[in-house]
């Protein structure tokens, strides 16, 4: 379960035990969407101080089908992986095909972007797949409005969103095989104050072991994101973590801890790492661009992970211009070390008491 051991403000440093280990907080969760960190092996995430991953329920049913991962010893067995795993509900990526889905308050139709199949997905299957895959962490299913719902449908949207979380608590409860795992609800309500608010306390209601907050990060301005945080957190329940779903920038996740947020999780380390981008210390920047064709030095100075240890930005370049996979390990490696090492480096100045001025000196720095 989660213990909070240090405080500074409302940013929190704690621990959550899993059946497969535990992870401390605030955490940063690498997207293995498909059975996957993409280009990296499971070694490798440990070198890097990964501690807990994310699975994805929608595109792992489609394809190859959680049975056959049950078949095969469950998720962490099947990729290779003994830490914990988050799955998500699959509701957003059902959501996001809003040409190729219908919603009704029994579930989602929706057709697979693979073969145009026909598919049906209720609480009870979402909650039904996920364990299935051996998850350590389970998302009830939710619907995620878009950013710029108006309030009548977002109050729709929230209110199907309880429906369901109160029918996906009633699957896990009644499945044998939720022993040692834990259900995490998810508050909805677009930027609507009074939504939010209003479905904060519907989730906290339920006693789970965890809270997620969804449907932000989908359009909406920061402002209205950090916004919805501060009006949510004082009716999170405190002793519990607080999961910012889809979140993972380096900015957003300083202002999210800030706010009182424990867990977060993203593609952007990775899916930048594909197209040529890397964080370092100044911000954020593209290898393909001409001043890196002849620099000697690394992606970052005094940055310990192996690409930066090993290769010059001159190197990296010339291996995404060529569109060669190493370039794109590479910098994959180089991200998700930067995030993660920022990750340690929060945890510690919260544990130090001065968290502020460490996102202060840090952001006064880093170029978005």
């Amino acid at each position: 379960m989660f213990t909070i051991s240090h405080s500074d403000g409302n940013a929190r440093v704690g621990k959550f035990q899993t059946a497969h280990g535990e992870f401390n907080t605030p955490a940063f969760m690498p997207c293995g969407t498909k059975g996957a960190v993409k280009t990296l092996t499971p070694d490798e995430l440990k070198t890097l101080g990964v501690e807990i991953l994310l699975g994805n329920t929608y595109h792992l049913t489609l394809r190859p089908g959680e049975e056959l991962i049950k078949g095969q010893g469950g998720l962490h067995t099947w990729m290779g992986w003994d830490g914990p795993i988050l799955t998500d509900s699959g509701g957003f990526q059902v959501f996001s095909l809003s040409k190729m889905r219908k919603i009704n308050d029994n579930g989602v139709e929706f057709r697979s972007h693979i073969d145009g199949e026909k598919k049906f997905l209720t609480p009870e299957k979402s909650i039904d797949i996920q364990l299935a895959l051996d998850s350590d962490i389970v998302m009830a299913f939710d619907e995620c409005a878009t950013g710029d719902s108006d309030h009548s449908y977002a109050k729709e949207a929230m209110e199907r969103t309880h429906s369901w979380l109160t029918r996906s608590i009633e699957q896990f409860n009644s499945s044998e095989n939720a022993k040692n795992r834990f259900l995490f609800g998810i508050i909805q309500g677009v930027i609507f104050d009074d939504l939010r608010v209003e479905s904060a306390k519907f989730v906290s209601q339920q006693d789970l072991p965890g809270i997620a907050i969804g449907g932000l990060s989908v359009g909406e301005s920061k402002d209205h994101m950090y916004h919805s945080l501060e009006i949510l957190l004082p009716h999170l329940p405190n002793k519990k973590p607080h999961y910012l779903m889809g979140v993972g920038t380096p900015e957003d996740i300083l202002n999210g801890v800030e706010r009182g947020i424990d867990m977060f999780d993203c593609v952007l380390p990775t899916r930048l790492a594909r197209h040529g981008t890397f964080w370092n210390k100044t911000g954020r920047h593209h290898i393909k661009n001409e001043e890196y064709k002849v620099q000697r030095a690394p992606l970052e100075s005094g940055c310990a992970c192996y690409t930066c240890s090993n290769f010059s930005a001159s190197y990296l370049r010339h291996l995404i211009m060529e569109s060669e996979i190493l370039g794109h390990r590479l910098l994959t490696i180089h991200n998700l070390h930067f995030l993660l090492d920022l990750m340690r480096n929060i945890r510690k100045a919260v544990a130090e008491g001065h968290f502020t001025k460490f996102k202060r000196e840090f952001l006064a720095t880093f170029q978005k």
